[in-house]
């Protein structure tokens, strides 16, 4: 985004006060002049508007990318209609990053606007180049249950694969991977089953999981798409894999991957080797256990980000978490007070119970508790006395506090070289 407000930036200076109009005068004109750079109906066009129309038209490509890169894509789809130069400028800018939402029904069975899109690229082939980023959504209800959407895969799985130039893919299929709606395979794995994407940087897969409607598990064609398919992704999120992975991955796959977010299983699959720095784990707190929690610790570099803010934590927990990830940074976690204290606790009490684990964290730096919800516990609000309290309590066995971010959403922040909260 900043590279294309540099350009829109520069452009403004080169066109002056024509950048500021053109965007209202080429929308206003788009349906008067016609789809060819040499016709005009100069009969309909006043002269103002015929002459910023032409010094529009006369604009470097630079120029044009940096002003339309700034426009919202239902101006962009305008902009393809004023002529063959405005297409070509507006429909590589269209197509580079495409999102999608599709909701299906019994009475919409099809993810219509996915095929449609997917079409449009393979009636396009000199536009797969342009496509970097890609988010595509299927929804539906309980009445989606029996929707075949196993061909729809299919359909959408020939386009996908040839776009080798992604470098986002966010794909969650919704109600694609229930049993009754797809065939023997993982929904996600017919999807990307031949695909390859060697620039792909950030990559989130995932469909409903649930026991009733039952859905697919994941096969050996995941481990297999994420050794062979994605080899220098950075970001990985897979929603819905709630087992380890199995086969293993190779030692020298995902070699580059910092980020990831996933189940406590899944995440013990993947981060031993590799240079994970930054964990949000999904699912349960009792999925968190003393098999895959060691594992945490054994990527290539240390651990630094725990993120439990989607996990009810007991405070337990985190004392268990302290035993192998010592080296942790920064800390966000959700307690979970309805299910593990008593309601006769007030909320500072409560809080003041962690101060020994939080001795156990060395290097502590970050420690959030914004995502836990206080409303259960009586009294549960804590003024600023209160919090400033807390901060000098927990500092004094954790020296290494910098910020602390309270239920409340107040921050709490110690200056460096400063004693003082």
């Amino acid at each position: 985004m900043g590279r294309a407000s540099c350009r829109a930036g520069r452009a403004a200076a080169l066109v002056g006060p024509l950048c500021t109009r053109v965007t209202v005068t080429v929308h206003s004109a788009s349906s008067r002049i016609s789809r060819s750079d040499r016709q005009f109906s100069e009969a309909k066009l006043n002269g103002h508007e015929l002459s910023l129309a032409l010094a529009t038209m006369s604009l470097p490509n630079e120029t044009l990318v940096a002003i339309f890169d700034e426009l919202p894509s239902t101006t962009l789809a305008q902009l393809t209609l004023v002529s063959h130069r405005f297409n070509a400028v507006a429909e590589r800018l269209l197509y580079a990053s495409i999102s999608i939402v599709d909701t299906v029904s019994p009475e919409c069975p099809r993810p219509l606007r996915t095929l449609s899109c997917f079409r449009s690229i393979r009636a396009r082939p000199y536009l797969i180049e342009t496509i970097r980023r890609l988010q595509l959504r299927w929804q539906g209800t309980n009445a989606a249950t029996y929707v075949d959407l196993d061909s729809a895969c299919a359909e959408a799985a020939e386009t996908l694969a040839s776009l080798s130039f992604l470098e986002v893919l966010d794909v969650f299929l919704g109600p694609a991977n229930r049993r009754s709606n797809s065939g023997g395979i993982h929904a996600i794995e017919r999807l990307l089953y031949d695909c390859r994407f060697p620039n792909l940087r950030y990559c989130s897969l995932g469909a409903e999981w649930t026991k009733t409607p039952p859905t697919h598990p994941y096969s050996h064609l995941l481990p297999l798409f994420l050794a062979s398919a994605i080899p220098i992704v950075r970001h990985l999120r897979l929603w819905d894999a709630h087992s380890p992975l199995y086969p293993a991955l190779p030692p020298d796959a995902l070699p580059l991957l910092s980020y990831f977010r996933g189940s406590a299983d899944a995440a013990a699959s993947i981060l031993p080797g590799r240079p994970v720095t930054h964990l949000i784990l999904l699912g349960q707190d009792s999925d968190i256990n003393r098999e895959n929690l060691p594992k945490f610790a054994l990527g290539s570099v240390p651990l630094t980000v725990l993120d439990l803010s989607a996990i009810h934590t007991r405070p337990v927990l985190v004392r268990e978490i302290s035993k192998y990830l010592p080296q942790l940074e920064h800390l966000r976690i959700r307690l979970a007070l309805r299910h593990t204290l008593h309601y006769s606790f007030t909320g500072i009490a409560i809080l003041a119970g962690l101060t020994p684990v939080l001795g156990d964290f060395p290097n502590l730096r970050i420690f959030d508790l914004s995502p836990t919800e206080m409303y259960p516990v009586p009294h549960a609000t804590l003024n600023n006395s209160e919090e400033l309290a807390l901060c000098t309590q927990w500092s004094s066995k954790c020296p290494s506090l910098r910020c602390i971010i309270f239920p409340s959403g107040r921050e709490w922040q110690v200056n460096e070289g400063a004693t003082t909260w």
